[in-house]
Protein backbone atom coordinates (compact mmCIF):
# COMPACT_ATOMS: atom_id res chain seq x y z
CA UNK A 1 0.00 0.00 0.00
CA UNK A 2 1.37 3.40 -0.98
CA UNK A 3 0.94 5.73 2.01
CA UNK A 4 1.66 8.79 -0.11
CA UNK A 5 4.53 9.97 2.07
CA UNK A 6 7.21 10.35 -0.59
CA UNK A 7 8.71 13.87 -0.50
CA UNK A 8 6.61 15.00 2.45
CA UNK A 9 8.32 16.84 5.33
CA UNK A 10 7.99 15.79 8.97
CA UNK A 11 9.15 16.87 12.40
CA UNK A 12 8.99 14.26 15.16
CA UNK A 13 9.54 15.74 18.61
CA UNK A 14 11.33 13.69 21.29
CA UNK A 15 12.53 11.18 18.72
CA UNK A 16 16.14 10.46 19.63
CA UNK A 17 14.95 7.18 21.17
CA UNK A 18 11.85 5.15 21.99
CA UNK A 19 8.54 5.49 20.19
CA UNK A 20 9.51 8.77 18.59
CA UNK A 21 12.63 7.18 17.12
CA UNK A 22 10.69 4.25 15.68
CA UNK A 23 8.13 6.60 14.14
CA UNK A 24 10.73 8.94 12.63
CA UNK A 25 12.70 6.02 11.19
CA UNK A 26 9.65 4.52 9.49
CA UNK A 27 8.68 7.93 8.07
CA UNK A 28 12.17 8.22 6.57
CA UNK A 29 11.94 4.72 5.13
CA UNK A 30 8.64 5.71 3.50
CA UNK A 31 10.38 8.53 1.64
CA UNK A 32 9.64 11.40 4.00
CA UNK A 33 12.20 14.13 4.76
CA UNK A 34 12.47 13.95 8.55
CA UNK A 35 13.77 16.15 11.36
CA UNK A 36 14.32 14.40 14.69
CA UNK A 37 14.61 16.00 18.10
CA UNK A 38 15.76 15.43 21.65
CA UNK A 39 17.33 17.30 24.56
CA UNK A 40 20.83 15.81 24.33
CA UNK A 41 22.73 17.15 21.28
CA UNK A 42 25.08 14.16 21.14
CA UNK A 43 22.23 11.65 21.29
CA UNK A 44 20.23 13.56 18.69
CA UNK A 45 23.20 13.64 16.33
CA UNK A 46 23.86 9.92 16.78
CA UNK A 47 20.18 9.04 16.30
CA UNK A 48 19.89 11.12 13.13
CA UNK A 49 23.02 9.50 11.70
CA UNK A 50 21.78 6.01 12.54
CA UNK A 51 18.40 6.70 10.92
CA UNK A 52 20.04 8.16 7.83
CA UNK A 53 22.15 5.06 7.42
CA UNK A 54 19.24 2.65 7.88
CA UNK A 55 16.72 4.60 5.78
CA UNK A 56 19.17 5.48 3.04
CA UNK A 57 18.28 9.17 3.05
CA UNK A 58 19.29 12.25 5.08
CA UNK A 59 17.69 12.75 8.50
CA UNK A 60 18.16 16.07 10.31
CA UNK A 61 18.83 16.23 14.05
CA UNK A 62 17.75 19.30 16.07
CA UNK A 63 18.45 19.48 19.82
CA UNK A 64 15.81 21.25 21.94
CA UNK A 65 13.96 20.67 25.21
CA UNK A 66 10.27 21.00 24.29
CA UNK A 67 9.27 21.42 27.94
CA UNK A 68 10.89 24.88 27.90
CA UNK A 69 8.48 27.65 26.84
CA UNK A 70 10.56 29.10 24.00
CA UNK A 71 11.92 25.83 22.61
CA UNK A 72 8.95 24.55 20.55
CA UNK A 73 8.75 27.66 18.36
CA UNK A 74 12.51 27.62 17.83
CA UNK A 75 12.39 23.91 16.98
CA UNK A 76 9.61 24.40 14.43
CA UNK A 77 11.44 27.30 12.80
CA UNK A 78 14.68 25.37 12.48
CA UNK A 79 12.88 22.34 11.09
CA UNK A 80 11.00 24.42 8.51
CA UNK A 81 14.19 26.18 7.41
CA UNK A 82 16.01 22.88 7.03
CA UNK A 83 13.20 20.88 5.39
CA UNK A 84 11.82 23.70 3.28
CA UNK A 85 8.38 23.50 4.88
CA UNK A 86 6.29 21.20 7.06
CA UNK A 87 3.56 18.70 6.25
CA UNK A 88 3.56 16.33 9.24
CA UNK A 89 4.07 17.02 12.93
CA UNK A 90 4.38 14.54 15.78
CA UNK A 91 4.09 16.23 19.17
CA UNK A 92 5.79 14.09 21.76
CA UNK A 93 7.72 14.45 25.01
CA UNK A 94 8.98 12.20 27.78
CA UNK A 95 6.46 11.16 30.39
CA UNK A 96 6.12 12.92 33.75
CA UNK A 97 7.55 11.50 36.96
CA UNK A 98 5.95 8.56 38.72
CA UNK A 99 4.64 8.93 42.25
CA UNK A 100 1.54 9.02 44.42
CA UNK A 101 -0.43 12.26 44.80
CA UNK A 102 0.91 13.24 48.23
CA UNK A 103 4.54 12.72 47.22
CA UNK A 104 4.37 15.32 44.41
CA UNK A 105 4.86 19.01 45.09
CA UNK A 106 3.74 22.07 43.12
CA UNK A 107 6.84 22.12 40.95
CA UNK A 108 6.28 18.50 39.90
CA UNK A 109 2.81 19.43 38.64
CA UNK A 110 4.10 22.52 36.84
CA UNK A 111 6.84 20.48 35.18
CA UNK A 112 4.34 17.83 34.13
CA UNK A 113 2.03 20.43 32.58
CA UNK A 114 4.90 21.98 30.60
CA UNK A 115 6.24 18.60 29.50
CA UNK A 116 3.08 16.67 28.73
CA UNK A 117 0.60 19.38 27.76
CA UNK A 118 2.04 22.80 26.97
CA UNK A 119 4.73 21.27 24.74
CA UNK A 120 1.91 20.05 22.46
CA UNK A 121 0.16 23.43 22.57
CA UNK A 122 3.32 25.34 21.72
CA UNK A 123 4.44 23.00 18.95
CA UNK A 124 1.06 23.11 17.23
CA UNK A 125 0.76 26.87 17.60
CA UNK A 126 4.16 27.43 16.00
CA UNK A 127 3.54 24.87 13.25
CA UNK A 128 0.09 26.04 12.09
CA UNK A 129 1.25 28.78 9.69
CA UNK A 130 3.43 26.22 7.92
CA UNK A 131 0.87 23.41 8.00
CA UNK A 132 -1.63 25.73 6.32
CA UNK A 133 0.70 25.83 3.29
CA UNK A 134 0.84 22.02 3.04
CA UNK A 135 -1.21 19.86 0.69
CA UNK A 136 -1.45 17.06 3.27
CA UNK A 137 -1.17 18.60 6.77
CA UNK A 138 -1.40 16.12 9.62
CA UNK A 139 -0.62 16.25 13.33
CA UNK A 140 -0.24 13.30 15.68
CA UNK A 141 -0.11 13.78 19.44
CA UNK A 142 1.42 11.00 21.52
CA UNK A 143 -0.25 10.42 24.87
CA UNK A 144 -0.97 7.22 26.84
CA UNK A 145 -3.73 4.72 27.44
CA UNK A 146 -3.73 5.99 31.04
CA UNK A 147 -6.16 8.66 29.82
CA UNK A 148 -8.69 5.81 29.56
CA UNK A 149 -7.45 3.51 32.30
CA UNK A 150 -5.48 5.30 35.05
CA UNK A 151 -2.57 3.46 36.61
CA UNK A 152 -1.40 3.56 40.22
CA UNK A 153 1.50 5.91 40.99
CA UNK A 154 1.08 7.75 37.68
CA UNK A 155 -1.24 10.53 38.85
CA UNK A 156 0.66 13.17 36.86
CA UNK A 157 0.37 11.22 33.61
CA UNK A 158 -3.20 10.16 34.36
CA UNK A 159 -4.23 13.79 34.86
CA UNK A 160 -2.16 15.96 32.54
CA UNK A 161 -2.32 13.80 29.41
CA UNK A 162 -6.12 14.09 29.42
CA UNK A 163 -5.67 17.76 28.55
CA UNK A 164 -3.77 16.78 25.40
CA UNK A 165 -6.66 14.54 24.37
CA UNK A 166 -9.03 17.47 24.81
CA UNK A 167 -6.69 19.65 22.77
CA UNK A 168 -6.40 17.09 19.97
CA UNK A 169 -10.15 16.56 19.71
CA UNK A 170 -10.81 20.31 19.79
CA UNK A 171 -8.27 21.06 17.07
CA UNK A 172 -9.68 18.28 14.88
CA UNK A 173 -13.01 20.13 15.02
CA UNK A 174 -11.65 23.66 14.74
CA UNK A 175 -9.23 23.07 11.88
CA UNK A 176 -10.84 20.23 9.97
CA UNK A 177 -12.42 22.74 7.63
CA UNK A 178 -8.92 23.77 6.57
CA UNK A 179 -7.98 20.17 5.86
CA UNK A 180 -5.61 19.83 8.83
CA UNK A 181 -6.02 16.48 10.56
CA UNK A 182 -5.36 15.86 14.26
CA UNK A 183 -5.15 12.37 15.76
CA UNK A 184 -3.62 10.82 18.85
CA UNK A 185 -2.09 7.47 19.77
CA UNK A 186 -2.53 6.09 23.27
CA UNK A 187 0.14 3.43 23.81
CA UNK A 188 0.17 1.00 26.71
CA UNK A 189 3.28 -1.02 27.57
CA UNK A 190 5.78 -0.87 24.71
CA UNK A 191 9.46 -1.86 24.89
CA UNK A 192 11.07 1.52 25.65
CA UNK A 193 13.40 3.08 28.22
CA UNK A 194 10.38 4.85 29.73
CA UNK A 195 8.62 1.54 30.36
CA UNK A 196 11.76 0.07 31.94
CA UNK A 197 12.10 3.16 34.16
CA UNK A 198 8.52 2.77 35.36
CA UNK A 199 9.10 -0.95 35.95
CA UNK A 200 12.18 -0.05 38.00
CA UNK A 201 10.07 2.37 40.07
CA UNK A 202 7.52 -0.37 40.77
CA UNK A 203 10.26 -2.89 41.51
CA UNK A 204 11.70 -0.64 44.22
CA UNK A 205 8.24 -0.07 45.67
CA UNK A 206 7.23 -3.75 45.57
CA UNK A 207 10.58 -5.30 46.44
CA UNK A 208 10.71 -7.19 43.15
CA UNK A 209 12.81 -6.94 39.97
CA UNK A 210 12.42 -5.00 36.73
CA UNK A 211 11.96 -8.29 34.86
CA UNK A 212 9.22 -9.38 37.26
CA UNK A 213 7.35 -6.11 36.79
CA UNK A 214 7.65 -6.30 33.00
CA UNK A 215 6.32 -9.85 33.15
CA UNK A 216 3.26 -8.53 35.01
CA UNK A 217 2.74 -5.99 32.23
CA UNK A 218 2.99 -8.75 29.61
CA UNK A 219 0.30 -10.75 31.37
CA UNK A 220 -2.18 -7.87 30.95
CA UNK A 221 -2.07 -8.23 27.16
CA UNK A 222 -4.14 -10.86 25.39
CA UNK A 223 -0.95 -11.72 23.48
CA UNK A 224 1.01 -12.39 26.68
CA UNK A 225 3.74 -9.89 25.76
CA UNK A 226 4.44 -6.17 25.71
CA UNK A 227 4.43 -4.24 22.46
CA UNK A 228 7.33 -3.46 20.12
CA UNK A 229 8.20 0.09 19.00
CA UNK A 230 7.81 -0.98 15.36
CA UNK A 231 4.20 -1.96 16.03
CA UNK A 232 3.53 1.50 17.41
CA UNK A 233 5.30 3.16 14.48
CA UNK A 234 3.26 1.24 11.91
CA UNK A 235 0.03 2.72 13.25
CA UNK A 236 1.50 6.18 13.84
CA UNK A 237 2.83 6.52 10.30
CA UNK A 238 -0.45 5.36 8.80
CA UNK A 239 -2.44 7.94 10.79
CA UNK A 240 -0.04 10.67 9.72
CA UNK A 241 -0.10 9.68 6.07
CA UNK A 242 -2.39 10.84 3.24
CA UNK A 243 -3.66 7.26 3.14
CA UNK A 244 -5.62 8.11 6.30
CA UNK A 245 -7.07 11.28 4.75
CA UNK A 246 -10.59 10.78 6.19
CA UNK A 247 -9.41 10.07 9.74
CA UNK A 248 -9.33 12.92 12.24
CA UNK A 249 -10.09 13.15 15.95
CA UNK A 250 -9.07 9.50 16.35
CA UNK A 251 -7.78 8.40 19.75
CA UNK A 252 -6.13 5.08 18.90
CA UNK A 253 -5.22 2.76 21.75
CA UNK A 254 -2.22 0.51 20.98
CA UNK A 255 -2.17 -1.87 23.88
CA UNK A 256 -2.39 -5.53 22.86
CA UNK A 257 -5.81 -5.71 24.52
CA UNK A 258 -4.72 -4.30 27.89
CA UNK A 259 -7.51 -1.73 28.00
CA UNK A 260 -10.72 -3.54 28.89
CA UNK A 261 -13.24 -0.71 28.54
CA UNK A 262 -15.96 -0.50 25.89
CA UNK A 263 -15.23 3.06 24.72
Amino acid sequence: MDLGLKDTRALVAASSRGLGYATALLLAKEGCSVAVNGRDPARVKASAEAMSKEAGRPVVGIAADVSQPSAPAELIERAVQTLGGLDLLVTNAGGPAAGAFETLDESAWENAVNLSFMSHVRLVRAALPHLRKSKCPSVLTMTSYTVKQPLMNLVLSNSVRLATIGLTKSLALELGGEGIRFNSILPATIETDRVRDLAAFRARKNGTSVEAELAKDAEKSVFGRIGRPQEFANAAVFLLSPAASYLTGVMLVIDGGQYKGMM
